[in-house]
């Protein structure tokens, strides 16, 4: 069905596509900005680092955890490229995922220059009229148009004479019914990785919350601190294209797993550069390399998470690995933030706990795919071998005795090698 769908809906699947790039960057591109307002709130609340890191891990939270405007408006534009696109699923999600690069490079520098003019509060205000334009992005997904009759459904059942359950019972329902746990408890590879990825997040949105004042630190002006994080995001408009092509090929359909793996472990080893030095031009060829992975990380994200489970249950796979996600970001920040309260401002210790969660997390997800595949393969063999014996042809011999008694039947076994 989702390929009829594809062509019944023709240039409109492209119309969808560009309102979920926009959506994402306006979105998921905008908590990376969230670090030229840090030093701005600290010294407005005299606030410690620990305290004004609570600002970024909420919101980029929420943001993940859902039940807010942001979350709906990313979630859903993602979820419907699923059903607009088959064959091209792979570039599809990379040219989405291109609106996060174009936010990323569009954001701080907004940020920077609202924030000389109108302070942080006029800053905040502004944002929420761009926000805005989500509605307009929404309005473009209409229903995808489908062949198949409607499901007929039985009527609602006679009311019971039971009790009428508790809330409690009624959210555990809901939660179970919007949840993918009956995944995760059954799907090996989503259980992988989304235990990986959970575990990579509490080092991943690090490097966008800390660089700004970390440079400023170390003497680097703020625009061009701000431009450090506009590098990242331009560098992705392009990178996350070729990613998505290099994950769309059929040769390596089967490996989508393990080059975000790797895509992961590269992360975690460039953010160790910044513990080398923080020259500016040091810093800026930490940007580029650090570009390189972040794209791979972008493209391949939501391309695996569709590999490991069917698409029917893709939204429900999704919701909950975010929800995990929430709870690592909104960890994430303020331990970091408290390591630099306790290390007088050595943001070494930060980058050195990014790298800590990125590559044991590379490694635990690119190793356990290794072991399910492997495991996999020798169930296939197992099976064949099994089913080898069950289809090997009989013949009936008969035996006389050497003492010229009568003849037994001897069943003699055939076994085919080759086909």
């Amino acid at each position: 069905m989702p390929q009829a769908l594809e062509r019944a809906e023709g240039g409109w699947a492209w119309v969808v596509l560009l309102a979920s790039m926009m959506t994402q960057g306006l979105t998921l591109g905008f908590p990376t900005c969230i670090g030229i307002f840090f030093t701005e709130l600290q010294h407005e609340f005299q606030a410690s680092n620990s305290e004004t890191s609570w600002f970024p891990s909420i919101l980029t939270a929420m943001l993940h955890a859902g039940g807010l405007g942001m979350c709906f408006s990313f979630q859903s534009t993602i979820t419907v490229l699923g059903f607009y696109f088959t064959r091209r699923q792979a570039i599809a999600n990379a040219l989405a995922s291109v609106g996060v690069s174009l936010g990323i490079t569009l954001w701080p520098l907004l940020a920077r220059y609202l924030l000389e003019d109108l302070g942080w509060r006029g800053t905040f205000l502004v944002f929420g009229g761009v926000f805005l334009h989500c509605c307009v992005c929404g309005a473009i997904l209409r229903p995808v148009a489908t062949s198949v009759p409607p499901e007929t459904r039985e009527g609602p059942p006679p009311p019971s004479k039971t009790p009428v359950p508790s809330c409690l019972a009624a959210c555990g329902r809901a939660v179970q019914r919007h949840l993918a746990f009956d995944i995760l408890w059954h799907n090996a590879g989503y259980r992988v990785f989304t235990l990986g990825v959970a575990w990579m997040i509490l080092g991943f949105p690090l490097p966008h919350v800390f660089l700004v004042p970390y440079a400023m630190r170390h003497g680097v002006d703020e625009h061009r601190a701000a431009l450090l994080i506009s590098i990242i995001g331009f560098s992705n408009i392009f990178l996350r294209p070729m990613a998505g092509l290099v994950a769309g090929r059929q040769d390596f359909a089967s490996h989508r797993k393990y080059l975000f793996s790797l895509a992961v472990l590269l992360n975690g080893l460039t953010n160790l550069v910044c513990v080398a030095s923080a020259d500016f031009r040091v810093l800026v060829g930490y940007c580029l390399v650090y570009s390189v992975s972040m794209s791979g990380v972008g493209a391949l994200f939501f391309q695996v998470l569709m590999d490991v489970v069917p698409m029917d249950r893709f939204s429900r796979a999704l919701g909950l690995c975010t929800v995990l996600e929430s709870i690592s970001i909104l960890i994430s920040p303020p331990l970091a933030g408290f390591l630099l309260d306790t290390t007088n401002n050595n943001f070494s210790y930060v980058f050195y706990m990014s790298s800590f969660f990125l590559i044991s997390a590379a490694l635990f997800m690119g190793g356990s795919f290794c072991a399910l595949q492997k495991k996999e393969k020798q169930g296939r063999q197992a099976e064949a071998e099994a089913a080898t014996r069950e289809a090997a042809p009989q013949r009936t011999l008969t035996v006389e005795g050497t003492d010229g008694s009568e003849k037994r039947p001897c069943t003699e076994i055939m076994y085919v090698t080759s086909v």
